[in-house]
């Protein structure tokens, strides 16, 4: 997921995914701790995304724009 994309998203929607991406590194995390998990570096993908959606949830929330 790219950034340019995240901005493009409205408030509810970044909060929407903010919640999936959480659910997904719980799952992820869960698969990790049994066992079961195909790709480790899945994890640390998902930790970016969430990571790129506060940054954006947080410029918002002080008006800062960042054009690029």
């Amino acid at each position: 997921m790219k950034a340019k994309e995240i901005r493009q998203m409205s408030d509810k929607e970044l909060n929407a995914k903010l919640l999936d991406l959480k659910s997904e590194l719980f799952n992820l995390r869960f698969q990790m701790a049994t066992g079961q998990l195909d790709n480790p570096m899945r994890i640390n993908s998902v930790k970016r995304d969430i990571a790129r959606v506060k940054t954006i949830a947080r410029e918002r929330e002080l008006s800062i724009r960042k054009e690029v």
